[in-house]
C-alpha cells in the first residue's frame, strides 16, 4: 500500500526540481551611444503636390502614372559617419502591390487603395562631401551583407538598408560620409478608375519617414 504513494512523491518531486531550474534566465540590454549625429532634409518640406488631376484622365481598367517629380534629400552629420537610410510607410498597407518599395497613397471613401508611389535614389545624381564619384550599395540582412556596389538606381525600401561608398566593387557597406545631398526621382501611379469610388473628392495621402541608420 506504501510504493504507490513513495512513487508519487519521487515523480512529484523530480517535477519541482526541473521546474526550478527553468524558472531564470539572464537578459543582457547592448548597444552604443555615440556623439555622432546626422540629420536629414527635404526639399519643399519633403511635399510632393500632384494638384487637381480629373477622373477622366484616369485609366479605366489599368493604373495611370502620374508625371515623374524630383526631390533633394541631404543628410548632415557633425562627423564622418557610416550610415544607410530606409523608409516606414505611415499608410502601411494602402499601396496597390505588396513590396517593401512601393508606399501607399491612402484609400478611398469606399476603403480602396487608391494608388502606389516609390522613391529612387541615382548615385549619379548623389554628391558626397568631396568624392567625385559615387556608388550605391543596399543590404537586406540588416547589414550583415551587402550588394556589389555599382551605379545602378535604388529604390528605397521599408526593410532593406541603402547606403553609398566611394569603392566601386565594395561588398563591405557605406563609406563614412559627412554630408550627402541627392537628387531622388518620385514616381507615383494611380489605381484602376474601375477600382475606385471617385463619387467624391479624394485625397492622394501618401506619408513616409525616412530614418537614418546608424551603423
Amino acid at each position: 500500500m506504501n510504493t504507490p504513494c513513495i512513487t508519487l512523491s519521487i515523480l512529484l518531486l523530480a517535477g519541482a526540481q526541473h521546474a526550478q531550474a527553468a524558472s531564470t534566465v539572464d537578459l543582457s540590454v547592448k548597444g552604443l551611444i555615440t556623439p555622432t549625429a546626422c540629420t536629414p532634409l527635404l526639399s519643399s518640406g519633403g511635399l510632393i503636390d500632384y494638384g487637381k488631376i480629373s477622373q477622366q484622365d484616369l485609366n479605366q481598367d489599368k493604373g495611370t502614372r502620374l508625371p515623374v517629380k524630383h526631390l533633394q534629400v541631404s543628410v548632415a552629420c557633425n562627423a564622418p559617419s557610416r550610415f544607410a537610410l530606409r523608409m516606414r510607410d505611415n499608410r502601411d498597407g494602402s499601396a496597390m502591390v505588396n513590396s517593401e518599395i512601393y508606399y501607399g497613397l491612402g484609400l478611398d471613401t469606399s476603403g480602396n487603395r487608391i494608388g502606389l508611389y516609390s522613391m529612387t535614389f541615382d548615385p549619379r545624381q548623389t554628391v558626397v562631401d568631396s568624392t567625385a564619384l559615387i556608388y550605391g550599395t543596399e543590404s537586406t540582412t540588416g547589414g550583415l551583407a551587402w550588394r556589389t556596389a555599382n551605379l545602378n538606381p535604388i529604390d528605397i525600401g521599408a526593410n532593406s538598408y541603402l547606403g553609398f561608398t566611394d569603392t566601386e566593387g565594395s561588398t563591405v557597406g557605406p563609406s563614412a560620409i559627412q554630408e550627402l545631398i541627392s537628387t531622388v526621382k518620385v514616381e507615383a501611379v494611380i489605381n484602376a478608375k474601375q477600382n475606385l469610388d471617385l463619387s467624391t473628392d479624394t485625397l492622394l495621402d501618401g506619408s513616409a519617414t525616412m530614418e537614418v541608420v546608424y551603423l
